[in-house]
């Protein structure tokens, strides 16, 4: 690992609708491998390590499992610096819950811009494709953001590229807020400059 540097640690949390793979795409990135059952009651919160872009990345990523309900928890919303929007591409319904997640994101985060990206899973089954691609990259420039096709199934570089670019939007955003802070300290150093500059002009009249 010599020349590269830190960059950090960031919590994901991956969301979508029951049965669109989920679990089976974190455990694809992260091990590389398939697993055909899950338990869709079961969330869990998985730690790694890799290096992106030279940088050596700390992630958390919370696995929201199939229950619906869990996308409207508060507390994983608030926890997370970035989010993955998963739906089936033989699922239209799977499709539909993308705008309504990130419109519940906006809400929750309160931010002009959350970082997210999306995934459409199981294009392995392009036989009984309910999404078009076109369609996938339509929500995706509408919502400002990366978009993947995928299958967990067959694996593909996609997955982990999907990983890798959602670290990468969350960084230029935080570079981008520390970037704003800095501004905003400078103008409030300034004021305050000027403030006591305009004490001593009153003291002297």
């Amino acid at each position: 690992m010599s020349g590269k540097t830190g960059g950090g640690e960031y919590r994901l949390v991956v969301l979508g609708r029951t049965g669109v793979g989920k679990s089976a795409t974190v455990v694809r990135y992260l091990t590389k491998r398939f697993i055909y059952e899950y338990d869709p009651t079961l969330e869990f919160t998985y730690r790694h390590q890799t290096s992106i872009d030279d940088e050596v990345v700390t992630m958390e990523i919370l696995d929201t499992a199939g229950q619906e309900e869990t996308i409207h928890r508060e507390g994983h919303i608030r926890w997370a610096d970035g989010f993955l929007l998963i739906y089936s591409i033989t699922d239209r319904k799977s499709f539909e819950d993308i705008v309504q997640i990130k419109n519940y994101l906006d809400e929750i985060k309160k931010a002009r811009n959350v970082s997210l990206v999306i995934i459409g899973n199981k294009n392995d089954l392009d036989h009984i494709r309910e999404v078009s691609l076109e369609e996938g990259e339509k929500c995706a420039q509408d919502l400002a953001c990366a978009f993947f096709e995928s299958s967990a199934c067959s694996g593909d570089e996609n997955i982990r590229e999907a990983f890798h670019e959602l670290y990468r939007e969350v960084r230029r955003r935080k570079a981008i807020e520390n970037g704003k802070g800095r501004r905003r300290s400078s103008i409030q150093q300034m004021k305050q400059v000027l403030n006591k500059t305009f004490t001593k002009i009153n003291n002297r009249q």
